[in-house]
């Protein structure tokens, strides 16, 4: 539950950001209201649309197997999780400052106000596909039940929407770079934990070595299932009795994502150095 809550909270912040900015740019418009709705619902239709078409395809998907298909998502939906947090490292201030000069040049008449629903549509779009592949992923994982993955799922979009109208309003003072922060940091490792969890599937299915089964047993310390272990499972992946493979997965993650956004950050200051 924590799982899918943290990630929906991310990604509903991210687009409730963008709308709010566009909104507050655009405030003395008379019919803005009615386009971003417009643009809102378009967004959320189309993202309800990839959900439906994600559970088809798994339906069709069937016959790979469970543990290799099972295997599958998870990896897809670690690597999207990489990219985000890679991309978002150097980006994220660019889309701000896009949607920022979007409103200004609508409020100036030298761009359509249709742009604004483009704009939302998109962010909505974008951020809820993202959001239906990392929660079937959770659901693939089999750590999570449907119910679970519905709670958590309700409570990060609540807490995401009540955030990003805090923030519009001016009542949440954060900034919210220390948001993505904090998010980025346990999106990390639930992408790590992803690629290990789809190492376990393919174990499973033969097709993987399990490089020492297990690796390391310290339920003696803190079991799985004890209240501290699911806590830990949820937010990190823990897990007490990992095997060899699953430790390769998660580490090389952890290091490819952390050099990725490391990367990126670096170049802009690179650039202004030379130039």
């Amino acid at each position: 539950m924590l799982a899918s809550a943290i990630i929906v909270f991310r990604e509903t912040l991210e687009a409730a950001l963008i709308v709010g900015i566009v909104a507050a740019s655009t405030r003395d418009l008379r019919s803005r209201n009615t386009w971003l709705a417009g643009g809102i619902a378009a967004g959320v239709l189309g993202s309800l649309l990839v959900a439906l078409f994600t559970g088809r395809i798994a339906e069709l998907a069937e016959g790979m197997g469970q543990e290799l298909f099972n295997a599958s998502v998870l990896l897809l939906a670690a690597a999207m999780l990489a990219w985000h947090n890679i991309w978002m490292a150097r980006h994220g201030m660019t889309l701000a400052r896009e949607a920022r000069q979007l409103g200004a040049d609508v409020s100036d008449g030298s761009r359509a106000m249709s742009a604004l629903a483009l704009v939302v549509g998109l962010a909505i779009l974008r951020e809820g596909s993202e959001t239906a592949l990392f929660l079937y992923g959770l659901l693939s994982s089999g750590e999570e039940s449907s119910s679970s993955v519905l709670g958590g799922g309700t409570l990060g979009l609540l807490l995401g929407c009540l955030a990003g109208v805090a923030l519009y309003a001016g009542v949440l003072r954060v900034p919210a770079r220390h948001f993505f922060s904090a998010t980025s940091g346990l999106i990390l490792l639930l992408a790590a934990a992803m690629a290990s969890q789809a190492a376990r599937f393919l174990v499973q299915a033969d097709i993987l070595p399990s490089l020492a089964s297990p690796l390391w047993n310290i339920s003696w310390l803190l079991d799985d299932h004890s209240m501290l272990g699911r806590l830990l499972h949820a937010l990190t992946g823990y897990e007490a009795a990992p095997s060899g493979i699953q430790v390769v997965f998660y580490t090389a993650t952890l290091a490819l994502i952390l050099f990725g956004m490391r990367l990126l950050r670096m170049r802009p200051s690179v650039s202004s150095t030379t130039s």
